[in-house]
């Protein structure tokens, strides 16, 4: 295939495409159609990098064929040809993105080489951005599902690893055997968690939400039931507030890593001295929209943190428990709902974080 650009040209007069042929042909790959019909047909069949067309002709108009034509063939960069008389209609047709540029007839030859040339490297551009883009979501996806996959493969060794020292425990009777194992269990605990922090990322970076029906009671009560298995949370005192009277919409997924990193969070950065450690999570659901508040009274966060703890990595405390992952991901999976999240904390006077997210089916 040649490497010139390519043009199509559209007029219902032998002797403008002609004229038009033979004053252009050295530069570009010229391909002529005497009317709309046949300029559409050329345009289901061939690349095309410039579509130009005449305003004026029987059937349908420049404009109109280039309406059909954004159905047929939307990649190729559109000018139209046309008399003064005809602006309103050419105007008309700019915003609604139909086309690119008009020119005045009768066309200077080297007014419209120019156009063509313009018009040419948008196209290209374009069509690299495009290819980059789909390059992009393919990287995206692979690196996606290799996490996950990863992810699971390496839960399975480490389950076996946690339940084969439990085993070696319970059958130990010298105490320094069973503080290596206790050594063990707790090395493989913080790996599991990192995993599905992992998972976590996985989920709440995917562009697209899949939608369902939303139970919060049984989300939270869900979730509650893991977080005691996890923790024993025997020492804390837990509120939970769920009010939903009507249907909620939205990303199953992404909800339990939002629950999941916020419960995290007001567990692990309780104060250890306190004896009167509490989480309240209020869930309110009215007019489609939700809103989710989790607080504690741990260490609090300090003031100057509060902007940064949502980047990628950030801790906001020395104490080493936390991945620095958790807050990016609940704000990626808020942002990807069209939600909202709101800190407030002061250090040493506990932690109040308040989402709210928009019902994703009308």
């Amino acid at each position: 295939m040649s490497n010139k650009i390519r043009v199509l040209y559209i007029d219902d007069e032998d002797n403008n495409l002609n004229s038009f042929k033979a004053s252009l042909r050295k530069d570009f790959h010229i391909i002529t159609a005497i009317d709309a019909e046949e300029g559409l047909k050329i345009a289901e069949e061939e690349e095309l990098h410039v579509v130009i067309a005449d305003q004026r002709m029987p059937g349908l108009t420049g404009v109109e064929f280039f309406e059909k034509l954004m159905k047929i063939n939307p990649d190729p960069v559109r000018i139209l040809l046309t008399g003064y008389s005809d602006i309103a209609s050419v105007i008309d047709a700019i915003n609604k993105g139909e086309v690119y540029r008009f020119i005045d007839k009768p066309w200077n030859l080297e007014q419209i080489k120019n156009a063509i040339k313009n018009a040419a490297e948008i196209y290209l551009t374009k069509r690299e951005l495009k290819d980059k883009n789909e390059r992009l979501k393919k990287v995206h996806s692979e690196m996606n599902q290799f996490v996950y996959s990863l992810s699971h493969e390496l839960r399975g060794p480490l389950m076996s690893i946690s339940g084969v020292s439990k085993l070696a425990k319970m059958e130990a009777k010298d105490p320094n055997i069973i503080e290596y194992f206790d050594m063990i269990d707790s090395a493989t605990l913080r790996l599991d968690d990192f995993i599905y922090k992992m998972l976590d990322f996985y989920r709440s970076t995917k562009i697209d939400n899949k939608v369902s029906k939303i139970d919060f009671k049984d989300i939270v009560n869900q979730q509650l039931e893991a977080y005691k298995e996890k923790w024993g949370l025997d020492d804390i005192n837990i509120a939970i507030d769920v009010n939903q009277t009507s249907d909620f919409y939205s990303d199953d997924a992404k909800l339990r890593v939002i629950l999941n990193n916020l419960f995290s969070n007001a567990y692990k950065f309780q104060k250890l001295e306190s004896e009167s450690k509490f989480i309240k999570l209020t869930v309110d659901v009215k007019d489609a929209v939700a809103t989710v508040k989790i607080e504690d009274n741990g260490i609090g966060i300090d003031e100057k943190y509060h902007t940064e703890v949502f980047n990628l990595f950030h801790r906001a405390t020395q104490r080493n428990v936390g991945s620095g992952l958790g807050l990016y991901m609940v704000k990626e999976s808020v942002t990807q709902m069209g939600g909202k999240i709101q800190l407030e904390s002061k250090l040493d006077h506990g932690t109040i974080f308040t989402i709210t997210l928009p019902s994703l089916k009308g």
